[in-house]
């Protein structure tokens, strides 16, 4: 019988990580579902609960201390990690926080969630990783790459600087037969979506929003073998809005 695959996700409560336990689940691998809050009781999932860890990734100590949780629910082994919590703060009223009005305890928090949580676990679980052959997948944005009207300073270099890790964790981890990619969705319809998202939309090519589902399904095809020669890759997921 084959191995049965193991995924750990951040973020995985809504959007597009709940979208990716979806996705994984039904292919039949175990995901160990991680993020701030405790398990939903209304969670769809059998052992939602066994399989969930809660972590608080703005706290880097909480962030190591729960390594050696993971790692007692994964026995030596992980097909994929995918980094994909992320915060993006605003403002009174929902205000864009740009680089003259984002105080340092905000840049703070958001590297941690965004960026510093992503090597702090990858490298955590390298071994396990690399006994997988497994895959990293950290999911930046196309404001990463380019100032966008409703996603804020910290957010935006928070993302860039996970695009640049991308490329530094490929290189590092590819001796341990362990590819490393990013996905950098665009407009996609989820709660962390700003009023006015609609005129947007209506510039973009493809002239919709994203839907968490098409994102997922990029997820996993860069976990699965069908990429098996992809790492250091950056996919735009956008409907060609970076065009």
């Amino acid at each position: 019988m084959p191995e049965r695959k193991t995924l750990v996700l951040t973020g995985a409560s809504r959007g597009i990580g709940h979208a990716t336990v979806k996705r994984f689940s039904a292919e039949g691998w175990r995901v160990l579902t991680c993020s701030r809050h405790p398990v939903d009781a209304r969670c769809p999932w059998p052992g939602g609960e066994e399989n969930h860890i809660q972590i608080d990734l703005a706290d880097p100590n909480k962030t190591i201390e729960a390594i050696a949780t993971i790692k007692s629910k994964i026995h030596g082994r992980l097909h994929a990690l995918v980094n994909n919590a992320g915060i993006s703060p605003k403002g009174p009223g929902g205000a864009r926080l740009n680089t003259l009005d984002t105080d340092l305890r905000t840049w703070g928090h958001v590297f941690h969630v965004n960026f510093f949580s992503s090597v702090i676990l990858a490298r955590g679980l390298k071994d396990e990783l690399a006994a997988a052959k497994g895959s990293v997948v950290n999911v930046t944005s196309i404001a990463g790459s380019r100032v966008h009207p409703f996603a804020g300073a910290a957010y935006a270099t928070s993302k860039a600087a996970l695009a640049a890790l991308t490329r530094e964790m490929a290189h590092d981890f590819g001796p341990l037969g362990v590819r490393v990619n990013a996905i950098a969705p665009g407009e996609v319809e989820t709660s962390i979506l700003s009023p006015g998202t609609d005129k947007i939309v209506e510039k973009l090519p493809l002239q919709r929003l994203g839907q968490p589902k098409e994102v997922a399904d990029v997820i996993w095809f860069l976990c699965s073998d069908q990429s098996s020669y992809i790492s250091g890759a950056e996919i735009e997921v956008n409907g060609a809005q970076h065009v």
